[in-house]
């Protein structure tokens, strides 16, 4: 089988004999029920395909098209005039950069309908293009925009080249509403929905798709399309890590399903990640390895929000349709660039619980907040999480807190702000990494912080303080009876009481018991 991995054009996938997993009846109903449409999804989840499939019926080649569900959905395969404008595979660090991309674009326009360039701003050459296009064709146009909002994300943090795109791109898609009568179709990707930067005040009539129940699984692949198109594969997947067939299914899903686009759709597994691991036939953390989104990296960055409420529930519905400019809540960018997903919808609140995708996410997403938050923590460094793992499995707590000690004295405080927050980040990152080698569960309220771990030999009860005494975190896990519930357990209990200090960011002092 070959595998379109990197193969964005939906004619190169066909002619070259890849596998395509059908989307088509999709796209007719699009076509076929509406005019103007809008949809977000993550990166490296088929938008470009999705886009350039569009673009090759709308042209009417049907060749293309044969055993495929809109083969016989479509009765009059009409060729139109398209106008594909993709805004990916460039960085976007001045306005220049726009400015010579439509212009790249508009040109190769202007020479296939052998016009004139007459006029220097973008927004009028789109307008008078697709009024010549409408006129030499006698058919109305249609516009494919791919990744709308790649300038407006490379470009975060830098407020005035921001809005010097947004200007410039919400004049250009305005173009599409007042020329609405010589366009037969429009249809606009990307990974955000950028609420109040008013890309889309000019183009209010778009119907945002994005978290529409029968159109979930119009990008990526369905546990149906798994098993339809790909069961052989599996089978050899199998064979090749020692697994069974069913076995290599349960760990395929683990990995790479687990997307929900709206309450109670099917899962979705993240494509590019589920073709690299079968062609490969090996489980690795793929989609992560692309690099993480500047944009997501900034959110991130900015550190005034708890990292253990990336997942709680009672996120508002309105949060995750748009992101705003000036917005220092991580949710919906999180949310909609991948990271998070719908894992429940409470419909009476209208309010959303919130989860990782998979295993590849969760794994990835975690190193990338060590990368920020304990950059200190590195292969073969006096704080690489396996020493920390081995003092835990050894019962040296000793070795254990003053390897603790020296990580926050080691730390460059990249993140500044709250230290109580600063210091539950890093301990949230610290527990997850290490979680990935023994059994490390952590619980907050109301400031508090504690913290088990348990081995084959050992169980670890640590109290956290800020700016209190180590005894007073100690009386704590005394008062609440924190090592109840191992009184009948063999193994030995640590209980450990650690005073940090907001002023140092260090800790200031521990004790056992």
């Amino acid at each position: 089988m070959l595998y379109p991995i990197g193969i964005q054009s939906f004619e190169s996938i066909r002619e070259g004999g890849y596998v395509y997993v059908d989307k088509t009846h999709l796209i007719h109903q699009l076509a076929t029920t509406g005019k103007y449409y809008f949809l977000s999804r993550p990166r490296r989840f088929g938008k470009s395909l999705l886009v350039s499939t569009m673009e090759a019926y709308f042209q009417g080649k049907k060749d293309l098209f044969k055993g495929l569900a809109i083969e016989k959905l479509e009765k009059v395969w009409a060729e139109y005039p398209v106008l594909h404008l993709d805004l990916s595979g460039k960085t976007y660090n001045k306005a220049e950069d726009l400015e010579m991309l439509l212009d790249m674009h508009l040109c190769r326009w202007e020479k296939a309908f052998d016009m004139q360039t007459r006029y220097s701003e973008p927004d009028i050459r789109f307008q008078t293009l697709i009024d010549t296009a409408y006129e030499k064709t006698g058919k109305p146009v249609v516009i494919l925009i791919d990744e709308y909002d790649k300038p407006l994300l490379d470009s975060a943090g830098n407020e005035e080249l921001r809005e010097a795109y947004r200007s410039r791109l919400q004049g250009f898609y305005s173009v599409m509403k007042t020329r609405d009568g010589k366009i037969r179709f429009g249809f606009l990707t990307g990974i955000t929905k950028l609420g109040k930067l008013s890309v889309f005040s000019g183009l209010n009539n778009l119907n945002d798709i994005s978290m529409d129940w029968e159109f979930s699984g119009i990008c990526g692949i369905s546990e149906k399309e798994l098993h339809t198109c790909f069961d052989q594969e599996v089978s050899a997947m199998a064979q090749a890590n020692r697994l069974t067939k069913e076995e290599c299914y349960a760990k395929l899903k683990d990995y790479y399903d687990g997307y929900h686009f709206c309450d109670g759709a099917e899962d979705i597994y993240n494509p590019f990640s589920l073709l690299s691991a079968l062609r490969k036939k090996r489980f690795s953390d793929y989609w992560y390895e692309t690099g993480t989104p500047t944009f997501v990296v900034k959110a991130l960055r900015s550190g005034k929000f708890n990292l253990e409420d990336l997942t709680l529930e009672g996120v508002p519905a309105s949060a995750l349709g748009g992101v705003n400019a000036d917005d220092s809540d991580p949710i919906p960018i999180l949310y909609q660039s991948g990271y998070l997903t719908i894992r429940s919808y409470d419909e009476r609140w209208e309010r959303y619980a919130l989860k990782y995708p998979n295993k590849e996410v969760e794994r990835g997403f975690v190193q990338g907040l060590a990368n920020i938050y304990v950059p200190s923590v590195r292969y073969n460094s006096p704080f690489d999480v396996q020493k920390f793992v081995e003092d835990f499995e050894k019962g040296d707590t000793e070795s254990l807190m003053k390897r603790f000690e020296a990580f926050f004295a080691d730390a460059d405080y990249e993140i500044v702000g709250d230290a109580e927050l600063y210091f539950q980040n890093t301990m949230y990152v610290m527990c997850k990494l290490m979680g990935q080698y023994t059994q490390v569960e952590r619980h907050t309220s109301n400031g508090r912080m504690d913290i088990l771990v348990q081995t084959d030999k050992y169980i670890y009860i640590m109290e956290l303080k800020m700016d209190a005494s180590a005894d007073e975190a100690l009386k704590q896990i005394e008062d609440k009876g924190y090592a109840k519930p191992f009184a009948a357990d063999a193994r030995r209990i640590f209980k450990i009481g650690v005073g940090f200090s907001s002023e140092t960011r260090r800790i200031k002092e521990w004790k056992m018991a």
